[in-house]
């Protein structure tokens, strides 16, 4: 069975920064798209940031500039650099990954890990 797990969460102010981590464990396949989503109180959860296995990126509009997704395929991991945070960043950030198994990618998740952004 997969497993997603993230590290890196906690409460900063704003302007400050973490570092999100999430490494996939299990796993025996490769790894197409690894990325981060996020959730807050009373909203649908979002993207925030993917990169492919090759390196491409893409990020929301919202965190362009602020925030850097990276990921070490050697270790299954991917990070994200998060800056100049504000309290509209607040929410629970999810890690997915996109794991080809018989040939077709599923997504997997992580079970999520909070960021809050005092003002």
């Amino acid at each position: 069975q997969v497993q997603l797990v993230e590290s890196g969460g906690g409460l900063v102010q704003a302007g400050g920064s973490l570092r999100l981590s999430c490494s996939a464990s299990r796993i025996s396949n490769s790894i197409n798209t690894m990325g981060w989503y996020r959730q807050a109180p009373g909203r649908q959860r979002e993207l925030v940031a993917t990169i492919t296995s090759g390196g491409r990126t893409n990020y929301a509009d919202s965190v362009k500039g602020r925030f850097t997704i990276s990921r070490d395929n050697a270790k299954n991991t991917v990070y994200l650099q998060m800056n100049s945070l504000k309290p509209e960043d607040t929410a629970v950030y999810y890690c997915n990954a996109d794991v080809v198994l018989t040939g077709i990618p599923y997504p997997f998740w992580g079970r999520g890990t909070q960021v809050t952004v005092s003002s």
